[in-house]
């Protein structure tokens, strides 16, 4: 029985060491076998892995990425709305400007001269007052003083122009050579239109193509031309002025205000050109009736302004290129009263050359009437 109970005992102690054993086993066998999978990658997943190495998968935006597209468009908008501001303060700055300028233009300056005498003080580098009926200067302020005088110009090609007693119905081509950098023009390379409407467009509106084509398409062409304005000038006595082109564009182009003063004075009268230089608007057409509305650049046409009241508009003329600074020429009338010369080379500012003329022709007016120093004194 003793026996029989011992290997009863030894035999179950045995099942529960293969017991313990088997089970050991298979825990062992479980803890290793993650190891393995995750070290020992299938060929399927070495596949993968080499064809991912040769294209690489873009990565997931991010939400900082995502939201740049949108900050890109709230910053040119900012950017844009800070422009439009920016524009739009200087634009008020710029009106601002004119209109100070422009109070203060309207306000004459005056000074004494040597016999204390109340006199215009001119803002502008030369000018003149000449009474075309008795020959005299009424005032002047550098008078003589040699000048580029711009579109000024366009006087002495007008009157070079007419001398010829040209058919003023003929109708000429306009080139492209006539275009080239002409600065102002109504005018197209091509277009035909009659030495009537040229005449109107370079007084009028200042136009420099039309200007040219008078010239070009006179006798002799343009050289031979611009000889012809050089010896009117020289027959009118004009002996500060010289041409070197027919536009005014070429500051080469000089006079003095007590010349201008005197071509003005010869341009408006004759009978085609007077009529022009005191016309505010017209319509030219072209032979295809291409319509071209222009308007004069003289403001001082401008009736029922502050500029225009009370005085007749017989002949004017503007000019301006850096070289001149802005200059007018014109010839004034006291209603049905005496005619006066009125000449303002290089003012600072187109507003400054027509407040000048104004003052200069009330002035002159008021001093005639016995008021010392003339109106508008303040």
């Amino acid at each position: 029985m003793k026996i029989g109970r011992i290997q009863r005992i030894v035999g179950a102690a045995a099942t529960a060491a293969a017991v313990c054993s088997g089970a050991a086993r298979l825990d062992a066998q479980t803890s290793v076998k993650p190891k393995t999978v995750t070290t020992a990658k299938p060929p399927a997943t070495t596949s993968t892995t080499t064809r991912t190495q040769a294209a690489p998968a873009k990565p997931a935006p991010t939400p900082q990425a995502a939201a740049k597209p949108a900050q890109t468009r709230s910053s040119l908008a900012k950017s844009r709305a800070a422009a439009a501001d920016r524009a739009r303060r200087a634009a008020v700055a710029r009106a601002a400007a004119l209109e100070r300028e422009r109070i203060e233009a309207m306000t004459p300056h005056y000074r004494r001269d040597l016999q204390g005498n109340q006199i215009p003080d001119v803002r502008a580098a030369a000018a003149i007052v000449f009474d075309p009926q008795t020959n005299n200067v009424l005032w002047e302020q550098n008078a003589h003083e040699v000048r580029s005088i711009a579109s000024l110009t366009k006087l002495m090609t007008a009157l070079t122009f007419v001398a010829d007693e040209p058919d003023l119905n003929q109708v000429v081509v306009v080139t492209s050579a006539d275009m080239r950098n002409a600065s102002t023009t109504y005018l197209k390379t091509g277009d035909r239109l009659s030495y009537r409407d040229l005449l109107h467009l370079a007084l009028i509106p200042s136009d420099n193509a039309a200007a040219r084509v008078l010239a070009r398409t006179s006798e002799g062409g343009t050289a031979a031309f611009i000889t012809r304005m050089n010896e009117m000038a020289a027959n009118l006595g004009l002996t500060n002025s010289s041409y070197a082109d027919p536009s005014g564009l070429d500051a080469r182009n000089v006079s003095s205000a007590y010349d201008i003063s005197h071509l003005i004075a010869f341009t408006s009268a004759d009978a085609t050109l007077g009529p022009i230089m005191r016309t505010q608007e017209y319509t030219v057409r072209t032979i295809a009736n291409r319509v071209i509305p222009i308007h004069s650049t003289n403001k001082l046409l401008l009736d029922g302004t502050p500029l225009g009241t009370g005085m007749d508009v017989v002949a004017g003329k503007t000019g301006f290129i850096s070289k001149s600074g802005y200059c007018l020429a014109t010839l004034l009338q006291v209603p049905a009263g005496p005619r006066f010369a009125v000449v303002v080379l290089g003012a600072a500012s187109s507003t400054i050359r027509f407040w000048e003329a104004r003052h200069l022709f009330n002035w002159v007016v008021g001093r005639s009437a016995g008021l010392i120093g003339g109106l508008e004194i303040q």
